[in-house]
């Protein structure tokens, strides 16, 4: 027996979802049979691919380009718009499906989730996990892959083989056989513009990757050439943080941008627009945040993090989007970014809080601008009182929510 860890990913989440929709609402094509696509307005045909069939991959669409380009590539292509809402409830209840197998689970994004399935054997391992996906497959009517390992890393590289509707496993003896041989670009954390600078070194695959000398890579990609050879010999040992079923653990939101922004401002404005949606749920949720974490991933999709602990626990707006502005500035390396997010973390509850002497006495000041800013709002709608930065912006005032016929921003909610 041995520490077993899952990877449980839907399959072409966004778009399988509308098709399960459709299905059950009375409508005879299925969307996964045929080329399509969810994102941007069916009407207009501006925006961006959220999700593609896999029969819409044999015309080279990818997520991510325009739609116009996609239709250049497949000009019968269906597309559809996304209902970011369904998309919560049916990754909800997933999640209740999980829970029957174990209390430990982390909601990576809306549609995958890593589970720490304790000390099992591997066959024991095996046969759960084909059970878990027929049970999603056969009650919810869309498909996963799971993968199966020791640590989250390698559980999530096995669920990208072979696809839809299939179990792999991915074990540390198995890591030569099965991950080495994969082209480079299909390592965790490698873009594409990281896979061309490692293609321009002559390392083509991961096992050339993992056979690398670390300074060397340390030498042309700074600190992320330390994580990728990491990586590329399965060393990882982050654990599977438990979200829980009872209480709020944290919060946060994110945003794919409708096109690559490659100047601060417009990424500060990015990061508002997140928390003036955010930071009301903070604090109607009557919580205090004190840890801030924000990302960024990269238009060749490289996703870096970075968070900071605050002396006091705060709900402050002003304090919030300062702190993650910051952030922002510190770990942007300046390539053009197509998503951003912010999450609070070590919640603590509104109504107990730890006073402190040297708190700036403007807080108190700042609290009652933003209750009176909720209430204007929760009255006269949201759009009574926006930041003037936003006037004649391209960047909307708020990111977030449940709006289905918001297309230009794809949110996670998670």
């Amino acid at each position: 027996m041995e520490k077993i860890i899952f990877h449980v990913d839907v399959n072409s989440a966004y778009l399988s979802w509308n098709a399960v929709w459709d299905l059950q609402h009375g409508k005879t094509l299925d969307l996964r049979t045929v080329p399509s696509i969810v994102g941007g307005d069916p009407e207009s045909r501006h925006g961006i691919v959220l999700a593609k069939s896999i029969p819409s991959k044999k015309f080279g669409i990818k997520t991510g380009e325009t739609l116009f380009s996609a239709l250049m590539k497949c000009p019968d292509l269906k597309i559809v718009p996304p209902r970011y809402s369904m998309y919560l409830k049916a990754s909800d209840a997933m999640l209740e499906i999980l829970r029957e197998y174990s209390p430990i689970i982390e909601r990576y994004s809306i549609d995958e989730c890593f589970m720490d399935m304790g000390q099992r054997t591997r066959e024991d391992a095996w046969e759960t996990a084909n059970r878990i996906r027929e049970r999603i497959r056969d009650e919810l009517g869309f498909t996963v892959n799971i993968g199966i390992s020791t640590g989250k890393l390698l559980a999530k590289m096995s669920s990208d083989f072979q696809k839809p509707d299939r179990v792999h496993t991915l074990y540390r003896e198995e890591i030569e056989k099965k991950m080495w041989p994969l082209p480079v670009e299909e390592l965790f954390m490698v873009g594409p513009q990281t896979a061309k600078k490692l293609r321009d070194m002559n390392i083509r695959t991961i096992g050339d990757l993992a056979r690398s000398d670390p300074e060397f890579l340390h030498q042309r990609l700074k600190k992320h050439g330390y994580v990728i050879f990491a990586y590329a010999r399965g060393m990882d040992s982050s654990l599977v943080r438990n979200e829980g079923t009872v209480g709020m653990k944290g919060m946060g939101n994110s945003t794919t941008l409708p096109f690559d922004f490659t100047d601060r401002i417009s990424c500060h404005n990015v990061l508002l627009s997140l928390g003036e949606t955010l930071v009301p749920r903070l604090r109607e949720a009557r919580k205090l945040a004190r840890t801030i974490s924000i990302h960024i991933r990269t238009s060749d999709f490289a996703t870096t993090s970075t968070q900071t602990t605050l002396s006091f626990a705060t709900d402050s707006t002003s304090v919030l989007m300062e702190v993650s502005c910051q952030l922002f500035d510190e770990l942007w390396n300046g390539d053009p970014v197509r998503h951003l997010g912010i999450s609070f973390a070590q919640l603590e509850e509104k109504d107990v809080q730890q006073l402190s002497l040297f708190q700036d006495p403007r807080l108190e000041k700042g609290k009652r601008l933003d209750a009176l800013i909720d209430r204007l709002r929760t009255d006269f709608g949201r759009d009574a009182v926006i930041r003037a930065t936003f006037v004649n912006s391209p960047v909307k005032a708020f990111s977030g929510g449940v709006e289905e016929k918001d297309y230009v921003f794809m949110n996670s909610y998670l």
